[in-house]
């Protein structure tokens, strides 16, 4: 800002909404009916969504280097997203010079018990994680709270020396 003293902040390459953003008003879009009488307002429309997601794909298959990647899903709620940028991935390889295989295996992480920390993570599911030497790893998952499961996980997958790891979140 020319003449100001304020800077703009840096918001990095991520999406940030304020606290005091009020959402958007519910004309604007459409949605299901049974949802009428419980929104309030659209935080994050899925047009943003799908476009952010696309531009994560970019992102990953530069810092790759368009090489092979296997992909770990974390279950359950990671589903959904990993399909779609798993999707936006593959458009990716198919419109570059050079195609990436692509292999998707699905675990499931506990690290809680009835609401109460086990204190150890147990990764559920998925091929045996030797298979992940030499790999590049991405690992999507669909929200990361305090991080401690995700270290757990990614200190375990460390162990068998893949050739690079990246979160996708």
């Amino acid at each position: 800002m020319a003449g100001s003293s304020e800077e703009a902040p840096d918001y990095g390459r991520g999406v940030v909404i304020m606290d005091d953003w009020p959402g958007y008003d519910l004309n604007l879009f459409t949605y299901p009916q049974h949802y009428y009488g419980d929104l309030e307002y659209v935080l994050i429309p899925h047009g943003i969504i799908v476009d952010r997601t696309e531009r994560l794909a970019k992102d990953i298959m530069k810092d790759i280097g368009y090489c092979d990647i296997m992909i770990l899903c974390v279950l359950k709620g990671g589903y959904k997203f990993c399909a779609d940028l798993v999707e936006h991935l593959k458009n990716i390889s198919r419109n570059s010079d050079r195609f990436v295989s692509m292999k998707v295996d699905f675990i499931r992480l506990k690290s809680y018990r009835n609401d109460q920390s086990m204190g150890e993570m147990q990764i559920i599911g998925g091929e045996d994680l030797s298979t992940l030497a030499g790999k590049n790893v991405l690992i999507v998952e669909d929200v990361v709270g305090t991080g401690k499961t995700m270290r757990a996980l990614l200190s375990s997958i460390e162990k068998y020396k893949p050739n690079m790891v990246k979160v996708a979140r």
